[in-house]
């Protein structure tokens, strides 16, 4: 897919401030606990979805999370279609005092070309 250069620029520019993990590491913190939120567009997510994961698309993550996820130190991780929305997603949440959020490196792209479970 394409990306505009300066898309592209935003996203480096954030990404510094971002813990990135792994689709290995992913299912590894899943299994000890950790929420996993999908931030694509609600067709992307109707048409498939990581098992046992949550919706709450990009749009409305910062309106909506504080309800869904009030406490602040839980762990998180955003994944999108191949890990950019969920950077900057990420990114919002820290600066929203969320101390323990990651963004899945690779997305939804690498979670369904690992094998890993979908719905």
């Amino acid at each position: 897919m394409y990306h505009a250069p300066g898309f592209l620029a935003i996203i480096e520019a954030t990404r510094v401030r971002v813990r990135e993990v792994t689709v290995a590491q992913t299912r590894e913190r899943l299994a000890a606990g950790a929420r996993l939120i999908d931030v694509r567009e609600q067709s992307e997510w109707a048409a498939g979805h990581t098992t046992g994961a949550e919706y709450l698309g990009k749009g409305v993550i910062e309106r909506d999370i504080e309800a869904r996820v009030p406490d602040k130190d839980a762990e998180i991780i955003l994944y999108c279609g191949g890990g950019y929305r969920s950077v900057l997603a990420a990114d919002a949440l820290q600066q929203m005092g969320y101390t323990n959020v990651a963004s899945m490196a690779g997305g939804w792209r690498d979670w369904t070309a690992s094998g890993g479970p979908t719905e």
